[in-house]
C-alpha cells in the first residue's frame, strides 16, 4: 500500500499502540501518533517510524474531550491529510473494585474511553470517510468480556459496550465502505505491567493453548490485516488474539 492512506491509532505511544503504529507505517499508511503525555516516548516514535521510510506526526490530545477532539481533526487534517483508518486503542487506569465500593463515575470513567472517545473521533472523521467510500473502524477490546473477572465490572462492562458499538456501526456503515471490527487481545504485557515474570505469569499461561504469552506485534499484526485491502470483506467481528485463552 502506497502512503495514501492516513491512520491514526489512539494512545500510541507506548504498549500495544507503539507496535500497531509501527506495523502500519511498515504496511505504508501515514501514521497519526496520539498521546496524552508522553511526549518523548511519542517523538520517538516518529522519529523510528520515519527513519524507516516511513510517514508519521505525533498529535497530543485527550481523546475523551470534545473541544480537543476537533482541535485535533483539524490538526491531522491539516498536517497529514484526513484519517480513513481509527484505532481505538488508548486507555485510562483500570482499577478493580468490588461491588460494594463501586461507584457509577468508575463505570463513567472506562465508558469515556471506550464508547465517547470512538464515537467524538468517528463522529469527526465519518464525513471524509462516507465521501471517500473507504474506511477501517479498529477497536481494541479484550478477552475480559468473554471471562467475566471479578471486581472488575467497570472494565469488563465497558469493554462489552465497545463490541456492542463495534456490531451495530458495522451495520450502519458497511453500505459506505466502511468496515468496523474488535482486536480482542489476551494479557499482553507491556511497560505499565513492569517487570512480569515467568513465575508471575505462570497461572494465565496455563490457559493458553500455545503455551507462552503474547507479544504487542501479535496485536499489531491482527489491527494491520483488519485494516488492510487484504480484509474487505470483514466487518462486524471480534478477532480475539489470545493463544486460544478463549474461543468466537
Amino acid at each position: 500500500m502506497s502512503h495514501d492512506h492516513v491512520a491514526l491509532v489512539t494512545g500510541a505511544s507506548r504498549g500495544l499502540g507503539r507496535a500497531i503504529a509501527e506495523s502500519l507505517a511498515e504496511q505504508g499508511f501515514r501514521v497519526a501518533i496520539n498521546y496524552s503525555s508522553s511526549h518523548d516516548a511519542a517523538r520517538e516514535l516518529k522519529e523510528k517510524i520515519v527513519a524507516g521510510g516511513g510517514v508519521a506526526e505525533t498529535f497530543s490530545a485527550d481523546v475523551t474531550d470534545e473541544t480537543a477532539v476537533a482541535e485535533l481533526k483539524d490538526a491531522i487534517s491539516s498536517s497529514l491529510g484526513e484519517p480513513d483508518v481509527l484505532v481505538f486503542n488508548a486507555t485510562g487506569p483500570q482499577p478493580m473494585r468490588p461491588i460494594e465500593e463501586l461507584e457509577w463515575s468508575d463505570m463513567l470513567d472506562q465508558l469515556r474511553f471506550f464508547v465517547k472517545s470512538p464515537l467524538l473521533l468517528t463522529k469527526a472523521f465519518l464525513p471524509g470517510m462516507k465521501q471517500r467510500g473507504w474506511g477501517r473502524i479498529v477497536n481494541i477490546g479484550s478477552e475480559v468480556f468473554d471471562i467475566g473477572n471479578a471486581n472488575f465490572s467497570n472494565y469488563v462492562s465497558a469493554k462489552g459496550a465497545q463490541l456492542g458499538l463495534t456490531r451495530s456501526w458495522a451495520r450502519e456503515l458497511g453500505p459506505y465502505g466502511i468496515t468496523v471490527n474488535l482486536v480482542a487481545p489476551g494479557w499482553i504485557p507491556v511497560e505499565r505491567h513492569g517487570v512480569v515474570s515467568d513465575e508471575n505469569s505462570a497461572g494465565y499461561r496455563r490457559d493458553v493453548l500455545l503455551g507462552h504469552m503474547g507479544k504487542p506485534e501479535d496485536i499489531a499484526g491482527a489491527v494491520s490485516y483488519l485494516a488492510s485491502d487484504a480484509a474487505k470483506f470483514v466487518t462486524g467481528q471480534r478477532l480475539s488474539v489470545n493463544g486460544g485463552r478463549t474461543f468466537d
